[in-house]
């Protein structure tokens, strides 16, 4: 029965996304919500200007749509529904004012820092509310350890951390919609694995979602996800590390978005502190599309790993 529910969220997310696509891009074009590109990147992003973004819009209905349908509501259905849908409001606030207003930046460090830290209290409360374990297991191992009340300060650090790192890795046409799909479906092995019905459905509804969209975001994209889609999906992704008791876990599941966000961290560091850049450009799929690669070679090689990190992850979690 697990099984065929998971199987109908998947599925149900996967063809609301298809039916949104057609309905949503001409809308968002006809409101003029289109992508500004960096003039500092790569010359050949100039000709996706214009191209409508805050396209997670349609990843996130799909998602909730078939979320609210096949779940049952538990409390973890609420840690699920504030971490992806609270951290996609944030992303959709900044994508609005990135482009109604024109303010290139979209909301303040302060304001972003703010609306990700409310949500990420939010998740806390309904943590402890469920007397959630403040055990963190080592990833193949039998060794854990409990951090006790420090467990919920590292919670608001994985939801940071998450929703940031899979934000830098959304920047060519369908690697974050690629990198995310095969990361979650690994997460609904692993949720199944362990009986965490809510998030194995949750994360198969993310699956379709995310799938639905690549349709349309493939190179060459018809739209972006925007903020909407990029944080939301990190922060659906640590709640389900979380619930599932894989926070380390996330590191491996994840390790794409870990080594875009460390690439960031790296270049700036070591601009500051020497004065020099150690890639031509960070995020690191830029850099490598400046070295000569075409952006489909980029994003291949990126999903190539990602799916080679999510069988490691299976196989250390078996």
């Amino acid at each position: 029965m697990d099984t065929m529910v998971i199987l109908f969220s998947l599925g149900a997310s996967f063809l609301i996304a298809v039916l949104l696509g057609p309905l949503f891009i001409p809308l968002l074009r006809r409101m003029k919500f289109g992508q500004q590109i960096r003039t500092d990147g790569p010359q050949s992003h100039l000709k996706k200007s214009g191209t409508p973004t805050m396209g997670g819009i349609i990843i996130m209905l799909a998602l909730l749509i078939s979320f609210l349908k096949f779940s049952d509501k538990t409390p973890d259905f609420w840690v699920l529904f504030t971490a992806s849908l609270g951290f996609g409001l944030v992303g959709f606030l900044d994508d609005y004012i990135k482009i109604v207003f024109k303010r290139s930046l979209g909301l303040t460090a302060r304001q972003k820092l703010f609306g990700q830290l409310l949500f990420s209290i939010i998740v806390c409360a309904e943590l402890y509310n469920m007397n959630h374990s403040t055990m963190i297991t080592v990833p193949g191992t039998s060794w854990g350890f409990d951090l006790g009340w420090f467990y919920y300060p590292f919670v608001v650090i994985i939801l940071f951390g998450s929703s940031n790192a899979v934000n830098f890795t959304d920047g060519l046409d369908g690697l974050l919609s690629g990198t995310s799909a095969i990361a979650f479906g690994a997460f609904t092995i692993l949720a199944l694995q362990v009986s965490e019905h809510e998030s194995a459905i949750f994360s198969a509804a993310m699956v379709g979602a995310v799938l639905g969209f690549l349709i349309f975001n493939a190179h060459p994209a018809k739209v972006f996800m925007g903020d909407t889609g990029s944080l939301g999906i990190g922060g659906g992704i640590a709640a389900v590390a979380i619930l599932t008791k894989m926070e380390l876990m996330l590191v491996i599941v994840g390790g794409v978005f870990v080594l875009e966000m460390l690439s960031v961290i790296l270049q700036v560091g070591s601009f500051k502190l020497r004065g020099k850049r150690i890639f031509k450009m960070s995020p690191i799929h830029h850099h490598f599309e400046l070295v000569g690669w075409s952006e489909w070679r980029v994003v291949t090689t990126f999903w190539s790993v990602g799916l080679l990190l999510a069988v490691i992850a299976l196989f250390l979690a078996l």
